[in-house]
């Protein structure tokens, strides 16, 4: 599975998330790092069809309007730690791949993981 993070979500996810054997872009290895626009980062997950992991409900807005990402991981946490974060996503990632199977919008929040239609 190849995944694209956004920003405003840790380089350590990226890190955590290489070591389980995903294929990761956070925006910090990319030429403009934290200033990567939204509208690159969607040219980049359809060019490499990577889903991407963000925080940001803009790309919420263009995944309903435009279907672009064609994939959207949204961490609704609020803020949180970071290792609370990773926390999160290692007892949870299982779960998002095989909600992915299914589903193109998935929601994980620090309570639950949605798949969405």
């Amino acid at each position: 599975m190849r995944f694209i993070i956004d920003a405003q979500l840790p380089a350590a996810l990226a890190k955590f998330l290489a070591q389980k054997g995903f294929d990761i872009i956070h925006t910090d290895d990319l030429p403009n790092k934290e200033f990567t626009s939204d509208n690159e980062i969607r040219e980049i997950s359809v060019r490499e069809k990577r889903i991407v992991i963000t925080k940001d409900s803009d790309f919420l807005d263009s995944f309903y309007v435009k279907a672009v990402p064609p994939k959207l991981l949204l961490v609704s946490t609020g803020n949180i730690k970071n290792k609370a974060l990773i926390s999160l996503f290692d007892s949870n990632i299982q779960k998002i791949v095989e909600l992915f199977a299914d589903f193109s919008f998935v929601e994980l929040s620090n309570s639950e993981i949605i798949g969405h239609e």
